[in-house]
């Protein structure tokens, strides 16, 4: 199955060196491109791709608004901030906005190409530097999630279960393996949560699970997969 994607970034060389290393690969197409956050959301309108790789410094519109405003009106489009950007307000601006991802332009090829997997399997795409902080930074009651409406209770043992195994960095997979479940049915669950959390994705049901203390200290340590 093709996975279509939208590039979004002002550095035009950049933006097309990316289309071209992503031209490479058989399954992956490039829909469209955008030098702003007011062309991300026009071309987003017009092209609904699968995944969005976008910049997050950007002229008229950053790509901290732009995910915003996208997320609201087609939630099902997964977004991957790919920047230089290593600000902790970047970074936890586009994770409470709805990103999917936090990726690094300093990244290979095969790391992309592995981040798109990730992405495609409804998993976390984020650099593994970026992973640990984005939990620990959370952990700290003055950092806001949207407003969840639910609590531990509304979620059943299982749904609790596949919460935290993705805080310990676990993919679908391997929580299927752990769970003695099939891959399907995790991601039945994790839609659950999500829909019975308000949350946006995955990122945000890790962030939740840790602030709610339903992972040990440690755990909070690891990759949210």
């Amino acid at each position: 199955m093709t996975l279509r994607i939208l590039l979004v970034d002002d550095h035009i060389l950049f933006r097309k060196g990316v289309a071209a290393v992503l031209a490479s690969q058989s399954e992956i197409q490039v829909v469209g491109e955008a030098a702003d956050g007011v062309e991300a959301i026009d071309q987003a309108r017009e092209t609904v791709p699968d995944i969005i790789l976008m910049d997050v410094n950007m002229p008229r519109c950053s790509g901290l608004e732009a995910v915003k405003t996208i997320k609201a009106e087609m939630p099902h489009v997964r977004i991957i901030m790919l920047t230089v950007s290593e600000n902790e307000y970047d970074l936890f601006t586009a994770i409470k906005n709805g990103a999917d991802g936090y990726l690094l332009k300093n990244l290979e090829p095969a790391q992309l190409f592995e981040m798109l997997d990730c992405a495609r399997r409804g998993e976390a795409a984020v650099s593994p530097s970026l992973a640990a902080k984005i939990l620990n930074e959370f952990r700290r009651p003055n950092k806001e999630l949207p407003q969840t409406n639910g609590a531990r209770n509304d979620l059943t043992a299982r749904e609790i279960q596949v919460l935290e195994l993705i805080v310990q960095g676990q993919t679908n997979r391997e929580i299927a393996t752990a769970l003695s479940i099939a891959e399907d049915t995790v991601k039945i669950h994790l839609r659950n949560i999500l829909e019975k959390l308000h949350l946006q994705n995955r990122i945000q049901a890790a962030v939740y699970a840790v602030r709610q203390g339903l992972v040990h200290e440690g755990d909070a340590s690891n990759s949210t997969g």
